[in-house]
């Protein structure tokens, strides 16, 4: 999938994808508020749809790849990896720059879906197999569980830009649009570089497939959604924050688990992403909950501030260690 490269190549790939990350996550975000604004859509949504999938392309295209050539653990890696990452390292290092609101319908709708869809994929994968049956059901819960919630959190918030977004003046839908389209095409292909740069570094050093998609390809690919979350944190732009982590893993392991086996069924993959990955995914879904609820005052809401951003960057370490040990130990 990514082919091999002289070292100083990779090393420049990797400095010019995060400097290209930088500048067009800024571009991205900015467009993406401005659209928020002139649609009078809420800033949750276009957070969730327009920022958590356009982020989560990279998954989509690294995934599909891999589902064509048949291998289903740098797939499933790639996907459910990039799902942890999006919580305990994004959400952690978001909430340290600034605290994270949480409204009480993410903390209680959107945050338990999260955690039921891990649930289920455990129960989908315990038998060794994701089928085409399998495939095709995902992304059929995908395309009912997305516009329902959007539907929902449309009618609860009654609509319209909210937080730091509506305060500011009003931009034109096109130059909006083209801010979100430049923004996006940089990030995906700033990102995709990136990655090809660190799996080559990664092969030279003889690490697994499943090791290279939980911890290198599944952080670079989950970079565009780093990047957008920082800029939103910096710009006190609070619904796009979750709003693009929330989407992006309802992306992940619906749409991009599902789509890669329609394409080809995965088999054979390692045990470990039924006894840790996915309850490591379903335990951050719901600390998200957990973290956000206002717990002295359930009726309003709440916010994740930095002591729960460092615990669960922690969390993190200690995960990426499991995968690292495990690795070295051929389990």
């Amino acid at each position: 999938m990514y082919g091999e490269i002289p070292l100083w190549v990779s090393i420049a790939f990797v400095a010019g994808g995060l400097a290209a990350l930088a500048w067009s996550s800024d571009l991205f975000v900015d467009g993406a508020a401005a659209m928020a604004r002139s649609l009078g859509i809420s800033s949750f949504v276009v957070g969730m749809v327009v920022i958590g999938f356009g982020t989560s392309a990279p998954e989509l295209c690294v995934s599909t790849m891999s589902g064509f050539s048949g291998h289903s653990n740098l797939s499933l890696g790639n996907a459910y990896g990039s799902c942890v990452f999006n919580i305990a390292a994004i959400l952690g290092v978001a909430a340290l720059i600034r605290p994270v609101v949480v409204k009480k319908a993410t903390a209680c709708v959107a945050v338990p879906v999260l955690a039921a869809i891990a649930v289920c994929s455990w129960f989908m994968l315990r038998d060794g197999e994701c089928s085409r049956f399998d495939g095709a059901l995902l992304l059929a819960s995908f395309l009912v569980l997305l516009p329902l919630y959007c539907w929902f959190d449309q009618k609860v918030s009654g609509g319209g830009g909210d937080g730091a977004a509506g305060e500011k003046g009003k931009v034109s839908i096109p130059l909006a649009l083209l801010k979100v389209v430049a923004g996006l095409f940089v990030l995906i292909g700033s990102s995709h570089f990136l990655v090809w740069g660190a799996v080559d570094m990664a092969r030279a050093l003889g690490v697994g497939e499943l090791t290279i998609g939980l911890t290198i390809v599944a952080a670079g690919t989950s970079l565009p959604e780093l990047a957008s979350a920082v800029a939103s944190a910096r710009r006190g732009e609070n619904e796009f924050i979750l709003g693009n982590i929330i989407g992006s893993n309802f992306f992940n392991s619906l749409a991009v688990v599902g789509l890669a086996a329609s394409i080809s069924p995965a088999a054979g993959f390692s045990s470990a992403i039924i006894s840790r990955d996915l309850p490591a995914m379903a335990a951050l879904s719901i600390s998200i909950a957990l973290f956000g609820v206002n717990w002295r005052r359930p009726r309003e809401d709440g916010s994740i501030g930095r002591i729960s951003g460092l615990v669960w960057l922690a969390v993190f370490a200690a995960y990426m260690y499991a995968v690292v040990s495990g690795a070295r130990s051929g389990g």
